[in-house]
């Protein structure tokens, strides 16, 4: 089985989209005149993250998956990756491609920016899907084991580091798609202009800039889309108590948690994960 495997039975475009002046590598599926769901993964990561989601999903609604400002294969300007930038470079996107409104997906970093987005353009989000969401605690230990890991899958040439940085996002390692997947990322990460970039793309785990990024209660009360938490009991980067304060402070949010799993719900517990999705949004379109 591979990543292509996955998406081989829909209909499917690999793309290059001008967003805000930013070359974004996006996946799209599903009718032209579907209702939108964006797909927004975690620091560092890239569009891969959702190809078991895509192709469930794209039987209804018009799917993209993106690479997030200055990760995967997406433009990468020589500037701190703080929320504001990612919501510009999400709703540049949507611009681009005709997207009035769309319901958002977004897994760690993802969820963070598409909160930030509901609380900034309620008119624009459709609905939330916050998975093992970040950017509502400072954690030092949590985030300089971030930075640790990741600087070394991307600075030195041992694919190994590559294997361990995915390893943190399961609590079972995914023998069909993890190897994989390591090539995939090891790829990215050994881009130079990404190894150029890595201090950007980082930057929320250095304590003041995450400071003046939190997503604080105040502004998490301002969301108005109906949102869907989904937590796991081994997320290696946030307890379930810190989700329970999430779906606290969102009027009207449902927490959903997965036993057994980790860092990428959506990945470990697909065969959990698309139903509750796919039921989710047809609550709300």
């Amino acid at each position: 089985m591979s990543i292509w495997t996955e998406l081989s039975g829909i209909d499917h475009r690999h793309a290059y989209v001008d967003a805000g002046g930013i070359r974004t590598r996006a996946l799209q599926a599903g009718p032209e005149d579907g209702e939108h769901v964006v797909f927004l993964h975690g620091t560092t990561g890239h569009l891969e993250a959702f190809v078991k989601n895509i192709p469930v999903h794209a039987e209804r609604y018009r799917c993209h998956a993106i690479d997030m400002l200055g990760h995967g294969y997406t433009g990468k300007p020589d500037r701190p990756g703080e929320i504001p930038a990612y919501v510009e470079h999400l709703m540049a996107y949507l611009d681009a491609v005709g997207a009035e409104r769309a319901h958002l997906v977004g897994e760690s970093l993802g969820g963070w920016v598409s909160s930030w987005a509901a609380s900034e353009y309620p008119d624009r989000v459709a609905s939330l899907q916050l998975l093992c969401m970040g950017g509502t605690k400072v954690n030092p230990t949590v985030m300089e084991r971030l930075k640790t890991s990741t600087r070394a899958a991307a600075l030195e040439e041992d694919i190994s580091l590559t294997r361990d940085r995915l390893r943190l996002l399961w609590a079972e390692w995914d023998e069909d798609l993890g190897d994989e997947l390591t090539q995939v990322r090891y790829e990215i990460y050994h881009q130079p202009e990404f190894q150029r970039n890595l201090h950007n793309l980082l930057a929320l785990q250095e304590v003041e800039t995450r400071e003046r990024n939190l997503l604080r209660p105040d502004r998490m009360a301002r969301i108005k889309a109906p949102t869907l938490v989904v937590w796991a009991n081994k997320n290696p980067f946030g307890d379930v108590p810190e989700a329970e304060a999430i779906t606290a402070a969102i009027p009207g949010a449902r927490l959903e948690i997965f036993n057994e799993c980790g860092h990428w719900p959506q990945h470990e517990k697909a065969d959990l994960y698309n139903p509750l999705s796919l039921g989710f949004l047809a609550g709300v379109s």
